[in-house]
């Protein structure tokens, strides 16, 4: 019998390195340099002989934005489940980035507002803060301090194939056209990818695209901090606003202390709502908020506001597939990028990489697709899909009157009674975040007795109120 998916996501999150990691390539290939192809690397260097990156952005390990990544001056950090698997393929690198001025976040300097009303603290779970140029930079210049791992500036633009596997990577530098063969390749291309049409142009299936209506704008600046992290309340916040308590048509806001001494605040809003473009704006909404928000934005401005807009979630099914070359997995966005207000991005990066080194350390039959790959990712897309593509929908269905099913319609009720009893319920507030954070699957929040205490508690808090 297969293991559940709570056991299955429980054994991927582990922290212990590997006992044995079997080599079994020689060169293996990553497309793309993002933090899911970084990680993707860290974990094949344990397996081949030679790792080449091919990423056809200039980087460097200086924190600059790369133009690969539009969001990536929005609002990020690393959530508990992606902290612990960077930090275990990565030992030391909290620390590190803590040095050069990440924050460390602990605990008591988190805090989660629904509709103004503060979530019960919970659990012992840290989260490190830093921009997404500068959290991805320290990961790079640790992979590729690796002896056997290079990059290659270049645009791949194709595969070629012996005997149903890919072997052999096609690119271009300068206009010109070259190939590197290889034993395996990875697709980190982000939610660009062109793997579905090289397959298909090959004769292989073409993965199931879903997607999924969002409509996000975001808007994020940066201010300065004058406190250290040590001194400050509150690090961390998180607002999550429904009308008609929304300030401005605002959905969500975010107060994140990063590296240089500044406050990143983010503003989100969905469909025809638009967050402030202006500083003035700006600071007139976050001042109709908690107070953090304010706070954090009183000090001087260090970036003005950038913005961004996603217009859906995207997924790429893998399993299942009739025909698809061995020797070839894809990562990171390039199979789900979900509505990045959840923050699981680079944890669900991170985990990707875990299911890569179960996958590889089992010794696979290599002239077959990767099957108990995909089955094993299966797992972890399902987990963020299921939070974030679930709450989208609910939305979604609200604002257009969908009739749903008894089944989906209890699934949500239960949901929202969870969500409502974290206000709360210190126990229910632990699990929900756990599942949040990314280490615990969304199915662990289907314990009746779980979703029993969550009635119990809202009914508690309704009658005191």
């Amino acid at each position: 019998m297969a293991d559940s998916p709570i056991a299955v996501f429980d054994r991927l999150t582990r922290v212990d390195l590997p006992q044995h990691t079997p080599v079994l390539l020689d060169t293996a290939c990553v497309l793309g340099g993002s933090i899911a192809g970084l990680l993707a690397a860290r974990v094949l260097a344990d397996h081949a002989r030679t790792v080449v990156i091919i990423e056809r952005d200039q980087v460097n390990v200086a924190g600059l934005p790369r133009a690969g990544v539009p969001q990536d001056r929005q609002g990020h950090g690393l959530l508990p489940g992606g902290l612990a698997q960077i930090e275990r393929w990565l030992p030391g690198l909290t620390q590190e980035a803590q040095d050069l001025g990440a924050v460390l976040v602990s605990p008591d300097q988190q805090v989660v507002y629904l509709d103004g009303h503060q979530q019960v603290r919970s659990g012992d779970a840290q989260i490190l803060m830093g921009s997404r140029p500068f959290l991805e930079s320290r990961i790079r210049s640790r992979v590729l301090a690796l002896p056997n791992v290079s990059t290659l500036s270049a645009r791949a633009t194709g595969f070629e194939y012996r005997d149903d596997a890919v072997s052999a990577v096609r690119y271009v530098v300068d206009g010109v056209e070259d190939v590197v063969s290889v034993d395996f390749v990875v697709d980190a291309m982000g939610r660009s990818s062109k793997l579905s049409e090289w397959v298909e142009q090959a004769g292989y299936d073409r993965p199931r695209l879903q997607r999924l209506r969002t409509g996000i704008s975001y808007a994020t600046a940066l201010f300065e901090r004058a406190d250290k992290p040590d001194d400050l309340d509150l690090a961390c916040a998180l607002g999550q606003f429904s009308p008609p308590s929304s300030p401005d048509g605002l959905a969500v806001g975010a107060v994140n202390a990063i590296e240089d001494d500044q406050w990143l605040v983010m503003l989100m809003a969905y469909g025809e709502n638009q967050p402030s473009r202006s500083i003035e704006a700006f600071r007139s909404t976050c001042a109709k908020m908690p107070p953090i928000f304010g706070e954090a934005v009183s000090g001087a401005v260090t970036r003005e506001i950038l913005t961004y807009h996603q217009a859906d979630s995207r997924r790429r099914d893998f399993a299942g597939l009739s025909r698809f070359p061995a020797r070839l997995v894809s990562v990171g966005d390039a199979v789900a990028s979900c509505n990045p207000v959840y923050g699981q991005g680079i944890s669900s990066a991170a985990l990707h990489a875990s299911c890569l080194s179960e996958y590889l350390v089992g010794n696979p039959a290599l002239t077959m697709p990767a099957a108990e790959f995909f089955a094993l990712q299966g797992v972890v897309v399902d987990a963020a899909w299921t939070i974030s593509a679930g709450g989208d929908a609910a939305r979604l269905d609200a604002i257009a009157g969908v009739e749903v099913s008894e089944d989906v319609r209890r699934q949500r009720w239960a949901m929202d009674q969870l969500i409502r009893a974290t206000l709360v319920d210190e126990t229910v507030a632990q699990a929900f975040n756990a599942v949040a954070f990314m280490l615990a699957h969304p199915f662990s929040l289907g314990d009746p007795a779980l979703v029993e205490r969550a009635v119990a508690a809202h009914q508690r808090a309704s009658a005191v109120s």
